[in-house]
């Protein structure tokens, strides 16, 4: 059982000493335990979850078994969350016990060599927090101090977990220097694809080719907006289709959101001369890829990979929530309670049963 305590503070007692969260303890192995509820202390809040949303970093999580940024097993799961404050620490300010809020799930130092250069997503002391798969999530002083917000009366919770994911897609297109009318062809629909796909129309008003191997992936990306669908199985197809979308260049931007050493070499094809590729979709550790050197220099390529968000891109993308121009109907197509979770995650490493995004009830 992990041990889920924290020093012990003056913070506003709850009657309930005991929860149900879930544990990962390696490849395709999570557990639901009972676990103490948190105790908090100075500067740190107790969360009621109200909404955890499944993410496809956690499901890659769950197949290889750990992150090697973010979570090492055994350790509490999940990390899209937004409910209640039901406890306050010593020292907290700002912050009242019965307020909706939602926090990310890192949070920068603002003091080392990467924060003061305005990279905080390189940040050398860069602090995670796992354990949104839970009835109560203790939040660490700093996080609440840099990266938590109160949401509006009528926003509903899962509207505002997407907050994360949506900030990690809205630096990636920010990486990418797309502009307006600019074509991008976005590879990989999965929930962080789909993002891409709204933010990049509605957001960055750029013209979007949608690029994976199911036709029921493709099907939503054009609902969400995207201009074109490609479904494709051969490469060199593939390269031809999108060609003939723009003129026979490629693509000026072209994000990777596979996470797959074969799509980040495929991706160089799809773009035009002088134009951008990010590289978004992690890879398994200890991959490597073979790019054709001629390719990348004399066509002038610039190769980006983005990474994470910073507190501005959590503000941003919670500002584009609160718009309405992204919402959780887009992407949360099923809601579960939490005894279902580990059930939930094989169904998704699997692809089983249509799921996009899943919203865990606790």
């Amino acid at each position: 059982m992990v041990e889920l305590t924290a020093p012990r503070s003056t913070a506003t007692k709850i009657s309930k000493t005991r929860m149900q969260a879930a544990v990962l303890y390696g490849k395709e192995d999570v557990r639901l335990e009972d676990v103490p509820v948190p105790t908090i202390g100075p500067g740190e809040l107790l969360v009621r979850v109200r909404t955890a949303l499944t993410c496809g970093t956690d499901i890659k999580v769950f197949r290889r078994g750990y992150h090697a940024k973010m979570i090492i097993p055994p350790a509490l799961f999940g990390h899209e969350m937004a409910g209640d404050v039901v406890a306050i620490g010593d020292g907290v300010t700002g912050f009242t016990v019965g307020e909706r809020i939602v926090a990310a799930n890192s949070a920068p130092c603002d003091q080392c060599f990467f924060c003061q250069h305005n990279q905080q997503n390189l940040c050398e002391d860069l602090l995670f927090n796992n354990g949104a798969y839970a009835e109560f999530i203790r939040l660490p002083e700093r996080i609440v101090r840099r990266n938590t917000y109160r949401i509006a009366d009528d926003l509903a919770y899962k509207d505002a977990a997407l907050v994360e994911p949506l900030a990690c897609a809205l630096r990636g297109l920010d990486e990418s220097n797309l502009r307006a009318g600019d074509i991008v062809a976005i590879m990989g629909l999965g929930p962080i694809g789909l993002m891409f796909v709204r933010l990049a129309k509605w957001t960055f008003g750029a013209r979007v080719i949608a690029i994976a191997r199911r036709i029921e992936q493709v099907d939503r990306a054009v609902m969400l907006g995207a201009d074109q669908g490609v479904v494709f199985g051969d490469n060199g197809a593939l390269i031809s289709e999108v060609r003939s979308h723009t003129g026979g260049r490629g693509a000026d931007v072209v994000i990777e959101a596979v996470g797959r050493p074969e799509a980040w070499e495929l991706a160089t094809q799809l773009v035009r001369k002088g134009g951008v590729i990010n590289f978004f979709g992690g890879c398994p550790t200890g991959t490597k890829v073979a790019l054709d050197t001629n390719l990348l220099h004399y066509s002038e390529l610039t190769c980006k990979a983005s990474f994470h968000h910073t507190p501005d891109y959590i503000r941003r993308a919670l500002g584009v929530i609160a718009d309405g121009t992204v919402t959780a109907n887009h992407f949360v197509n099923h809601e579960e309670p939490l005894s279902r979770l580990p059930e939930v995650l094989k169904d998704l490493a699997h692809n089983r049963n249509g799921q996009i995004k899943t919203a865990i009830l606790p």
